[in-house]
């Protein structure tokens, strides 16, 4: 059974269409046109006229009005965050085996050697951005981060965002946002070095310049406005779970939030509590989450966890929180999220800040293919081989045969004239089906 206490006005995909345009056009005009393009957006849009690449003099003047407390709270954050990271890169490894006599093959694990890092800045500063995406880049071995955010009219970017991306490790920062600056990382302006790879998070426009761009560079994931899920059974407190459903709306007025529960009580109180939750809540803020809230939330009573266990898998959520009992079982059963948090003693504010797994994760149902961003995106795992000449034997007269078969003459032949070098006076059976 399922019951849909409160249903969604909105869905994530609602707008798309136009955003498309407009992206599109954008990144149109700034390939053909370049940096004075891009200067021009950032006028226009973000009040910009200084210069866009920060130097290392800015950032300096930027630290130092950086609050001590908050610089020792984004090392905190940053030290967790590169355990994490150095943890991931120890899980992977490379390798190589003997597949059959003569035949070795292999595995490299191979950084990017460029990739461009999106800091969101412009209502929220999203100082934990930069913690995330320029410490795993560079913990992943790469040599060059780039990394961009708006700037909050003449005032630049927020000082606090400069320091983090320093301490991270950005080895070049510009002074845009939005669709420009993405178009700059991925077309190398104001730095010649085109990125390799696109993250970060960031509104619907910098997501959909993402996907435009995607197959030109890389990207970490296709991603939408921040969403939350949480599963509740009559255990869970109704305050904190009303709490982080409003905390999570507070990203904008198109975030999803989502209720999962087995108890109508804890439901119908969540829902009663919400309203007080949002209206703690300062301008913009509050607007945004109550837009949230009506227009893209859902509550939903289903009479098992395993039904629960079916909603959640459907909705793929960003992050998922389970406030339930019985952890570990939820923790074996559950299969599509982007970060899953575990007892209320944890919280999506964690993830996002400072607890050490990536924030930057997919939305919008991508959680059914990918996880969030890793070390792993920032590596190419490539193959190798060797191969003896005795070990052509084989595998050169099985490909030839394999080829003709499938009607490629010119690959059966490299198989054939490497079994008439290295074996002259003998004959194999080099015809296909």
């Amino acid at each position: 059974m399922i019951e849909y206490l409160k249903t969604a006005l909105k869905t994530p995909i609602s707008d798309e269409e136009h955003t498309r345009r407009v992206v599109a056009e954008m990144l149109r005009e700034i390939e053909t046109e370049g940096e004075n393009k891009v200067r021009h957006y950032a006028e226009t849009l973000d009040g910009w006229t200084g210069d866009i690449v920060i130097t290392p003099d800015d950032i300096e003047k930027a630290a130092a009005q950086v609050p001590q407390q908050v610089k020792e709270d984004i090392q905190f954050a940053h030290e967790r965050v590169q355990r994490f990271a150095e943890a991931q890169l120890s899980s992977l490894s490379e390798f190589e085996t003997e597949l059959s006599p003569g035949l070795i093959a292999g595995q490299r694990l191979v950084p990017v050697q460029t990739a461009g890092c999106y800091i969101p800045g412009g209502r929220y500063a999203h100082i934990a951005s930069a913690v995330m995406s320029v410490t795993t880049a560079k913990v992943a071995g790469v040599s060059n981060v780039i990394v961009c955010s708006p700037t909050r009219g003449a005032e630049g970017i927020h000082a606090s965002i400069l320091y983090a991306a320093r301490l991270a490790g950005a080895d070049t920062i510009l002074a845009l946002g939005g669709v420009q600056g993405v178009a700059a990382l991925a077309f190398g302006l104001f730095t010649g070095h085109p990125a390799d790879i696109l993250v970060g998070p960031g509104n619907r426009f910098v997501a959909e310049a993402k996907r435009i761009l995607y197959g030109r560079v890389g990207i970490d994931l296709f991603a939408g406005p921040t969403e939350i899920a949480i599963i509740a059974d009559d255990t869970a407190d109704p305050d904190l779970v009303a709490s982080d459903l409003a905390g999570q709306a507070e990203h904008g007025p198109d975030s999803p939030a989502w209720l999962i529960t087995t108890s109508r009580e804890l439901a119908e109180a969540v829902i009663d509590r919400i309203p007080h939750c949002i209206d703690r809540l300062q301008e913009p803020n509050r607007s945004a989450a109550e837009s949230a809230w009506r227009d893209y939330a859902e509550v939903v009573l289903v009479d098992s966890r395993e039904a629960a266990v079916v909603q959640s898998d459907r909705y793929a959520p960003e992050h998922l929180e389970v406030h339930a009992q019985a952890l570990d079982w939820w923790l074996e059963n559950l299969s599509n999220y982007g970060s899953l948090f575990l007892g209320e003693e944890t919280t999506v504010t964690y993830g996002d800040k400072a607890s050490g797994p990536n924030h930057i994760l997919p939305t919008k149902g991508a959680a059914r293919y990918t996880g969030g961003l890793s070390v792993a995106k920032f590596i190419k795992t490539v193959t190798w081989q060797r191969m003896t000449r005795e070990a052509n034997r084989d595998v050169g007269a099985v490909s030839a045969r394999i080829s003709r078969t499938e009607g490629m003459e010119g690959h059966a032949l490299s198989g054939d004239d490497r079994l008439k070098k290295y074996f002259p006076d003998e004959t194999f059976d080099l015809s296909g089906n």
